[in-house]
């Protein structure tokens, strides 16, 4: 980065789960090992370092009631910045947000596109709605608009079972995702209930969503095909809420969400302990607000993650699985920095002391 400022950084710099340094510099925007010639004019940084954190499931520009403007989606970015979250998978929007990757002072974004919804079972405003025979037509075009990501809904309440069903026919998921793989993009699901989770995975699909149908049959598959897992525990909260909002019209469905919420901490454990990858995300937009970052990695502690385990999802693994690099010789200094150690305390996470992207000091 032009005229970006020397950076001498120094304390315990995490560069991976098992890497510790001592010391690193920033020159022109990047990591250096080595100190540069002239260093009379470094700025001096000192903490405990992580590469920036990963919300892999957030949405920027989205709200409860569908699209936000640009000054809104702005400080969806600038809160989960000021969280320590300098990576984002958007995981859907409704608007455009692709202005923002000319923002040095905002957070990079890897996006989704636009939902993929079944006719009338989402909420209203968020996604496109269609039938089965447009499904890979419509992977195709989000393909082409997101950055290797298609994000579809998986499964909603089907008011004529009155409970959690499958949105599409197997059949249909099978072209779908072979159209994204050839696309070059990876499809992720949203998925409460338990039989989605068994059609995406003999479809083929690279990730699941929220996922808090998993049962040892879908975890063994999961585990074996090597799909990953976003499980938004911090939204997971919300299935009393919505329990109550349906009990009326839908009492299998309450009594469903109830029964999902309360084995949440089982079935990701479960899940971790068989071997299928878990990523830290907190669907931000629409039902929460931004900057939840810390409080999913303290919900994955709750869930039998080490506290290393559970920033691991968040920092270094969640990089490698998203692409994208971590603190590493001559690549973007996105880092953030903390007062003591969160491998000790999780509960660090949500004070950074100091944030640095793009090799710049911003917020905190």
């Amino acid at each position: 980065m032009a005229n970006a400022p020397v950076l001498h950084v120094k304390g315990r710099i995490l560069v991976g789960p098992e890497e510790v340094r001592d010391e690193i510099w920033v020159v022109g925007g990047v990591v250096s090992w080595t100190a540069p010639a002239d260093t009379s004019g470094a700025q001096t940084i000192q903490g405990h370092v992580l590469p920036g954190l990963v919300d892999a499931h957030c949405h920027v520009g989205l709200e409860a009631h569908g699209g936000v403007d640009e000054a809104t989606s702005e400080q969806h970015a600038l809160r989960d910045r000021e969280a320590g979250a300098l990576l984002l998978r958007d995981a859907g929007s409704p608007v455009d947000t692709h202005w923002i990757d000319d923002r040095e002072d905002l957070p990079r974004i890897i996006r989704a596109g636009r939902h993929i919804a079944r006719t009338k079972r989402y909420i209203r405003n968020f996604a496109h709605e269609i039938e089965p025979e447009d499904l890979v037509a419509y992977v195709r075009q989000e393909a082409r608009r997101g950055d290797g990501w298609v994000k579809l809904v998986g499964d909603w309440i089907d008011r004529d079972r009155g409970d959690l069903a499958p949105c599409w026919p197997r059949e249909a998921l099978a072209a779908a995702i072979e159209a994204a793989h050839e696309e070059g993009a990876r499809v992720t699901a949203h998925c409460f209930g338990e039989e989605s989770l068994l059609d995406f995975a003999a479809a083929g699909t690279d990730c699941i969503e929220h996922a808090s149908g998993l049962l040892p049959d879908s975890i063994d598959l999961f585990a074996q095909q090597g799909i990953s897992i976003v499980p938004t525990l911090v939204n997971i909260e919300n299935f009393p809420k919505f329990a109550d909002a349906g009990e009326a019209k839908f009492p299998s469905y309450a009594a469903h969400m109830r029964d999902l919420y309360a084995r949440r901490f089982d079935t990701i454990a479960a899940a971790h302990e068989a071997g299928v990858p878990i990523w830290v995300g907190t669907d931000a937009g629409g039902q929460l607000p931004h900057g939840l970052v810390a409080a999913e990695v303290a919900e994955l502690t709750r869930a039998g993650m080490t506290n290393v385990e559970a920033i691991n999802a968040a920092t270094w693994g969640a990089r490698a699985w998203l692409g994208r690099p971590g603190i590493a010789e001559g690549e973007s200094a996105d880092f953030v920095v903390y007062q003591d150690d969160p491998r000790d305390d999780v509960g660090v996470l949500a004070d950074p002391k100091q944030i640095v992207l793009r090799g710049r000091q911003v917020g905190a």
